[in-house]
């Protein structure tokens, strides 16, 4: 997986009025868990651009006072108004030790049944696999070329041996839908028990995403 560094200074003193005149000076407070002690170091608001603000998925070297440690980002909040980053937290990685992280799906090829004027639908942009961190993919790219309309590709079609992927089986990874222009031209009606069938599928991701521990809130003021 692609990696970006991070310049970091470490914190010797932390709590609300020290993470106060860090943001006033256009710096995150940051923890890094994982190892014996937590870090506690600041980084400039700016370093984080190419890592929170983008689709791809990296991991991260944060270079703290010349000490380099390898992570991942655990979790980022946002002020609720500015949508300014006010705290990130992130976790070491270790050669021996899987780790859970978000990854992008990318499509290529077109789809048979587009061309025959169906719908695309692209249910899961991100998928959670869990791997070494000498296994974490960048991305998993999808060839759509042979989906007809009515055809749905599974998560279980991205099986690897390399990483885990935290959904079930028959969640809905990319479809192709009978639109109105298809149907008109006699392409073929939409299945209510398809759909009826992705609702249920969706609903079974969300719980699953929802029990894994990849993103956990860290409140401010307990994380400072």
């Amino acid at each position: 997986m692609k990696s970006i560094t991070i310049q970091g200074t470490k914190r010797e003193i932390v709590g609300k009025k020290a993470s106060k005149q860090l943001r006033n000076a256009e710096q995150v407070p940051c923890v890094v868990y994982g190892g014996e002690q937590p870090i506690h170091f600041a980084a400039d608001e700016k370093s984080f651009k190419s890592l929170v603000y983008t689709p791809e998925a990296h991991t991260v070297v944060l270079d703290i006072n010349g000490q380099n440690v390898n992570a991942i980002l655990q979790d980022i909040q946002f002020h609720p108004i500015t949508d300014r980053i006010i705290h990130a937290d992130f976790a070491q990685l270790f050669d021996d030790k899987a780790v859970t992280i978000a990854v992008p799906v990318k499509l290529t090829g077109r789809s048979k049944g587009v061309a025959n004027g169906g719908a695309l639908r692209h249910n899961m942009r991100k998928v959670t696999v869990k791997a070494l961190p000498g296994n974490l993919p960048d991305d998993i790219t999808v060839d759509i070329t042979p989906l007809k309309i009515g055809s749905k590709l599974y998560i279980k079609a991205l099986r690897n041996d390399k990483f885990e992927l935290l959904h079930p089986d028959n969640a809905v990874v990319v479809a192709v839908r009978a639109s109105r222009a298809s149907i008109l031209a006699g392409g073929g009606a939409a299945d209510d028990e398809d759909e009826d069938e992705e609702v249920e599928v969706a609903e079974d991701a969300a719980e699953v995403q929802a029990e894994t521990p990849a993103q956990t809130e860290t409140q401010e003021d307990s994380a400072e």
